[in-house]
């Protein structure tokens, strides 16, 4: 009898047959992956096909009614209807990175920064405080740090939603089109942090339409279409040479808008 797979060796983030369904629309019709520690998977396809319903289940924003999500330690069935408890254990081994920043208007961006490892993980203040203005260093935004979001571009709002994402210590970090509602010209500076990010060995989840930025970072590209991944693999092979008629005209669509 050959000897147990050791626990280190499985995947960080494994995803199994799920199914969700919105009335008479079911969204996701079996989707599963894996992903490995210190990998990028991005998710790509056209609008409707269930990219961010794929996100928001990993995190428990969504319940599917069938499958499962695995991320470290930390296993959830959805069929057996997991309680607030056991999605909220799901939900604290990621951190997600909104399209539209979702930052609390009245708070300093240290502010927000520090609410969640503050009123959610309980962390002491000066600890906290200390680790927030690292990360806003981190992203560029140290001099900002007594500013409100109004007074930021976009872009510079969205690199406080990834410092915020980062001092959740996540095991996992999660992007739902991070760029998509961004000026062009800001798009670069939120693309390279997130770069310098799976440079760092952070696992990430990324929905996105920046093809570029999937083809020099991504270990794995899944393309998704009316619920179901249509194909899968490294980005040399499905951003280059698709093999599904399916996905060659999404990508003409993207690439060659015209």
């Amino acid at each position: 009898m050959s000897d147990p797979t050791p626990q280190d060796a499985r995947p960080l983030v494994e995803v199994a047959d799920l199914h969700k369904r919105f009335g008479d629309n079911e969204v996701l019709q079996g989707v599963d992956f894996t992903a490995g520690a210190g990998t990028v998977t991005v998710l790509i396809g056209p609008s409707g096909s269930g990219k961010t319903t794929v996100l928001r289940s990993l995190n428990g924003l969504e319940v599917p009614e069938q499958g499962s999500v695995r991320i470290g330690d930390v296993a959830t069935e959805f069929a057996s209807r997991p309680d607030k408890r056991a999605l909220a254990r799901l939900r604290g081994q990621s951190a997600m990175v909104f399209q539209s920043y979702n930052l609390f208007p009245h708070l300093t961006v240290l502010e927000n920064v520090m609410i969640g490892p503050r009123v959610v993980q309980r962390r002491p203040a000066e600890e906290v405080r200390t680790e927030a203005l690292g990360l806003l260093d981190r992203v560029g935004l140290a001099a900002k740090a007594e500013q409100r979001p109004f007074e930021l571009s976009g872009g510079q709002q969205q690199r406080v939603g990834i410092a915020r994402a980062l001092a959740q210590r996540p095991e996992l970090m999660l992007f739902d089109e991070p760029t998509s509602a961004l000026d062009p010209e800001l798009v670069g500076e939120v693309l390279a942090v997130m770069q310098d990010l799976a440079g760092e060995g952070w696992t990430m989840v990324v929905v996105t339409h920046e093809i570029r930025f999937a083809r020099s970072v991504a270990d794995q590209v899944l393309f998704l279409d009316g619920g179901v991944v249509l194909e899968r693999g490294a980005p040399a092979q499905v951003l280059t040479d698709p093999q599904q008629d399916r996905t060659r005209t999404f990508l003409k669509r993207i690439l060659d808008p015209i």
